[in-house]
């Protein structure tokens, strides 16, 4: 059996649009359907929950985004905060419950871990409770000296 093949196509901002089957991966902020990125990281997200909308569109407008689309509408989403030079931040990693095992979250990872922007990056962080597994494909590893880590943290920030 053989693997589909991505194609790469041009938005019309000059974002790379990868296709694969009926689904499409793009960085194009325009097409990001905040509403649909507010709604599932408000409600379904473990780590942002009632998180507002206007901080959501904040974090799109300040960020490298990536959103997985099935024949137009989004079914899921990643993004990366960076200065582009020596370290980024992967945060708010998603695919939606009824497009989650077909390996889309596996194939967004690809498209962001061999972006051209993020190349030759120092230090890439994460956080994340329950997909360990998918990030060590990857070469993600624990914090070696966590010792080293210190963080500001504010739980009830949205009102949780």
């Amino acid at each position: 059996m053989s693997t589909p093949q991505n194609n790469v196509s041009e938005t019309n901002n000059n974002c790379p649009a990868i296709t694969k089957g009926d689904y499409l991966i793009t960085t194009d902020r325009a097409k990001m359907d905040i509403g649909f990125i507010h709604h599932f990281l408000s409600t379904e997200a473990y780590w942002c929950k009632n998180i507002p909308l206007a901080t959501v569109q904040r974090a799109i407008d300040h960020s490298l985004n990536f959103g997985v689309f099935h024949h137009e509408r989004q079914v899921g989403y990643a993004r990366i905060i960076s200065d582009f030079a020596t370290i980024c931040y992967l945060g708010d990693v998603f695919i939606i419950p009824e497009h989650r095992g077909k390996g889309l979250s596996k194939w967004m990872m690809e498209q962001v871990m061999t972006h051209p922007d993020l190349k030759g990056l120092r230090r890439w962080i994460l956080l994340t409770r329950d997909a360990h597994e998918l990030y060590k494909q990857f070469g993600w590893k624990t914090i070696a000296h966590p010792d080293r880590w210190m963080e500001i943290h504010d739980p009830n920030a949205y009102g949780n």
